[in-house]
């Protein structure tokens, strides 16, 4: 019976060795989730704060693209009033220089026969 009960006792050791072992892996497992928890909390509070940045960023870049659009808009309509002016000025000037030649033929005693 005694060697019944050393064996017992020897496989109860090793039961309770088992245990701690599990129990041992168990808590540091949970030490592990608990860390990887805690980085998934930093990296989802990195991407909420990234997230409103970016969509800041978009933002401020729809105006800026807007904002280029209409100064493209408006130097576009400047240039081309600016041209049919100067086209009118050359046009007024060439006028101007032909009714002057045809004034100066009639005023100058030379000029008529």
């Amino acid at each position: 019976m005694t060697q019944q009960g050393a064996a017992l006792q020897t496989y109860n050791n090793e039961l309770v060795k088992c245990i701690e072992d599990l129990c041992s892996k168990r808590d540091q497992l949970n030490r592990q989730i608990q860390q990887e928890e805690e980085e998934k909390g930093r990296l989802q509070h990195d991407i909420r704060v990234l997230t409103e940045k970016l969509s800041r960023v978009n933002e401020s870049l729809a105006r800026r693209l807007a904002a280029r659009a209409d100064f493209d808009r408006t130097i576009a309509e400047t240039e081309a009033a600016y041209m049919k002016i100067l086209e009118s000025s050359q046009t007024l000037l060439s006028v101007l220089k032909q009714e002057a030649g045809n004034l100066s033929k009639v005023t100058d005693p030379r000029g008529s026969s």
